[in-house]
C-alpha cells in the first residue's frame, strides 16, 4: 500500500461513536497536501487509524446538502 499524508484541517462534527470507541466524523481533510475536502469516516480515538470513508469536493458537499434538505 502506498504511503499517504493527511491533515485534519477542520473538525466539523461527530456523527456517532462505536462500542469500541471509534468515532464517525465529518471533517475537512487535506490529502497529500491537496486542497481540503469534506470527509466522512471512522477514526480511532487518537486519529492514528481510520476506516474507509467518503470524500467530497465542495460542489459535491453542496449537492449533498441540497438532497438532504429536500
Amino acid at each position: 500500500m502506498a504511503d499517504f499524508q493527511y491533515e485534519i484541517v477542520e473538525e466539523m462534527g461527530l456523527l456517532g461513536t462505536s462500542s469500541k470507541g471509534w468515532t464517525k466524523e465529518l471533517n475537512r481533510i487535506s490529502w497529500n497536501g491537496g486542497a481540503p475536502k469534506y470527509d466522512i469516516r471512522d477514526w480511532s480515538p487518537d486519529h492514528e487509524k481510520m476506516g474507509k470513508g467518503v470524500t467530497l469536493t465542495e460542489e459535491e458537499f453542496e449537492k449533498l446538502k441540497e438532497l438532504i434538505n429536500k
